[in-house]
């Protein structure tokens, strides 16, 4: 667990655990590594099954020579809009580029407040920080991690923006207080839609449930392209404008800039692989759900506690973490037999040394702090085959039983 020297070491430059040790061990590799069997995602199968597909798309995209701005990505914009139920998509650098792009659009700045919850990556806040602003981080909620509505209301003070709602591990937030508690404090609400692509929140997807949402396309995403990638959705045409501007260096027509802007554009050739890709996200969500239910039904007796899925809520299983008292000893054992697996997220972000000026305390958010050491994330992604489930189940179910035989002794 936490305790008050963790925090003392990282304030210092001298962490008191082995952060370089976590850094490597929370590492995502994309690629195939020869000691594992079962990787925690597979995008060499998920190529081969639309290789054809994405193949044509690709030579498609190179051959047109349109790599800028192209007229797939505007084929893209609109495929994805209508796919979140919005009016605008602008596609652009990175997810974190998307949530920094709405923020200065929205007008943050030096002196501002943004509220985020402290259970989620880096890449959620550091656009604040970038922005002169400051992340006030708040708890989040036991059952489905996301951010906690209560912690957010007591967080409002007079230099508050607004609140960023992250969509964790493919649940979506609760947004209808969200919405509530932003509309009677006059702040703007954003969606962190990362690892949420297709998911939906009573009924309608996420993308369309605040002023604006960040999307990640980043490879291992359940929407991923082949690089980095993102995409803004809204309603807000004038937003919509604004954030075209500041992707493009603040170009309102060529070689005349009208704002202070970024190069934060999505390749034409990244939009066209996402438009294939597009087509298939609902199956692939349909079998992330089916591997959900597969898991948390080998693993009913296992004494591992299985993610909850709130009853307004459709998940995507982005990620599929269970939780244990003994993370670690678990890891290990599914790693000695070449199964691979995630932390998500092993240094809580109050924590983190760049996040030190905050000056948060060990204890400051419990349930984030519960979830940095016993959530380990398990292989996921939709090409998984049910004998690769059932042997995961296995060796926790083994590992449970040598444990409980161990207690008894």
């Amino acid at each position: 667990m936490w305790a008050a020297s963790d925090l003392e070491g990282l304030l210092q430059g001298k962490p008191s655990f082995p952060l370089a040790e976590l850094s490597e061990r929370a590492r995502l590799d994309l690629g195939p590594d020869p000691e594992v069997e079962l990787p925690l995602v597979d995008l060499g199968r998920q190529y081969r099954s639309i290789k054809s597909e994405v193949d044509a798309a690709l030579l498609e995209a190179v051959a047109s020579t349109d790599y800028v701005l192209g007229e797939e990505l505007g084929r893209f914009e609109h495929d994805f809009a209508t796919y979140c139920g919005v009016r605008h998509c602008v596609g652009v650098g990175s997810g974190t580029a998307a949530i920094h792009l709405v923020l200065e659009a929205q007008g943050v700045s030096q002196g501002d407040e943004v509220i985020a919850p402290a259970n989620t990556f880096f890449g959620t806040v550091m656009p604040v920080l970038r922005l002169g602003a400051t992340p006030v981080l708040v708890d989040c909620d036991e059952e489905t991690a996301t951010i906690d509505t209560e912690a957010v209301l007591a967080a409002i003070g007079p230099r508050t923006r607004g609140v960023l709602a992250v969509h964790l591990y493919g649940h979506p937030a609760n947004m209808s207080p969200l919405q509530e508690l932003c509309a009677r404090h006059g702040l703007f609400l954003v969606e962190d839609s990362a690892q949420a692509h297709g998911a939906r929140y009573r009924g309608r997807r996420t993308g369309g449930l605040a002023d604006a949402a960040a999307f990640s396309f980043y490879p291992s995403k359940n929407l991923g392209a082949y690089g980095d990638g993102g995409a803004v959705t809204t309603d807000d045409g004038e937003l919509a404008e604004r954030i075209r501007l500041l992707r493009n260096l603040g170009q309102s027509s060529k070689y005349v800039h009208g704002a202070e802007g970024w190069n934060e554009r999505l390749d034409t050739i990244q939009a066209a692989v996402l438009r294939v890709k597009l087509r298939h996200l609902d199956r692939w969500n349909a079998l992330r759900r089916r591997h959900a239910e597969a898991y948390r039904e080998a693993l009913a007796e296992t004494g591992v506690r299985t993610p909850e899925v709130a009853s307004w809520a459709e998940h995507v299983w982005h990620i599929f973490a269970v939780r244990t008292l003994r993370r670690d000893d678990l890891r290990s054992a599914l790693a000695a037999d070449g199964t691979a697996t995630g932390l998500h997220y092993p240094v809580p972000l109050h924590l983190q040394p760049a996040l030190a000026p905050l000056n948060s305390k060990v204890g400051a958010f419990p349930v984030t702090e519960a979830l940095a050491n016993d959530l380990l994330s398990l292989p996921m992604f939709p090409e998984l085959e049910p004998q690769e489930i059932g042997r995961v189940a296995d060796v926790i179910g083994a590992w449970s039983s040598a444990w409980a035989a161990e207690t008894r002794i």
